[in-house]
């Protein structure tokens, strides 16, 4: 699980069927100082309604992504857990 911070949201012509009507955001993940930016943006799949600046908790489990979007075999792999107090 890590903390990250809304870049914007991300859109496809092309997509999996599974992603079909899901809000898609890239984000970056933070350190510990919850400031400093680690690595790549992850696109990551939003059902909570976040928005572009907003600090979100996003976790890599998969299995759990999949089982939000109903379709096992989805290449899938982020979401968010939830959207942090300002």
């Amino acid at each position: 699980m890590y903390v990250g911070r809304v870049l914007g949201s991300a859109s496809a012509t092309v997509k999996h069927p599974s992603m079909e009507g899901w809000k898609l955001l890239l984000v970056m993940a933070l350190q510990a100082d919850g400031r400093t930016v680690e690595g790549d943006p992850i696109l990551v799949v939003d059902a909570l309604g976040a928005g572009r600046g907003d600090r979100v908790m996003i976790t890599s489990d998969g299995i759990g992504a999949r089982e939000m979007v109903g379709d096992m075999q989805s290449p899938v792999r982020w979401s968010v857990l939830g959207i942090c107090d300002p």
